[in-house]
């Protein structure tokens, strides 16, 4: 697999380029801005654009999706709860084949209705659900404590501890972790009663 992890913009944000190494399909994980730095490893690793993928609506993960279909043609792929435009609609538990790898979705909701994550081996691309060292806020249209917390709780911890991490925005000490890290020192992870966990995330301490 051909994995790239590329800053980009103003808000700290990644975009990911997955691909396979056997085909040369790909896919392009929340494009938004520097497309010239995404169009450009793709053409290096000589890899052809065959899903934009987003895991979450919000406008600095998308930004790019109009621009990358004029360029590629690829094709947009989004959660079912999704209000904007897409080819392809997934769901919790759908698999996404590019090439010869297969891209499970994880259904997250908490900061947005249709967040999902993104699992592929030993990888896990997390968007905006969690970050090294914290989580997505709830304060956005669509956020929600209570789902947040099953999405962390209920999936993303129960995922084995080596799963390594790689999120939507570079917030954190490091730009990955694994899944067993974030459980040892992000406080968000920290384990609480789903009332004490809405009361954390509402008070922002």
């Amino acid at each position: 697999m051909i994995l790239k992890q590329i800053p980009v913009g103003s808000m700290a944000n990644f975009t990911y380029i997955i691909g396979d190494e056997k085909t040369k399909a790909a896919a392009v994980v929340d494009p938004s801005w520097d497309l010239e730095k995404v169009l450009d490893m793709l053409k290096a690793n000589d890899l052809k654009l065959q899903y934009i993928i987003n895991t979450h609506t919000h406008f600095d993960h998308v930004l790019g999706n109009d621009q990358l279909v004029g360029l590629t043609g690829a094709k947009i792929i989004m959660h079912k709860n999704s209000t904007l435009d897409k080819d392809i609609t997934v769901e919790d538990g759908s698999m996404i084949q590019v090439g010869s790898l297969n891209i499970k979705v994880i259904h997250t909701p908490g900061h947005s209705k249709d967040a999902i994550c993104l699992l592929i081996d030993d990888k896990l691309f997390t968007g905006d659900t969690l970050f090294v060292g914290s989580c997505g806020r709830i304060d956005l249209p669509g956020g929600n404590a209570s789902e947040l917390y099953d999405s962390l709780f209920g999936k993303l911890a129960k995922l084995d501890e080596h799963m390594k991490i790689y999120p939507g925005h570079d917030y954190g000490s490091q730009p990955t972790s694994t899944i067993g890290d974030e459980k040892k020192t992000n406080y968000v992870l920290k384990p609480r009663t789903r009332e004490a966990f809405m009361l954390f995330m509402r008070s922002g301490d």
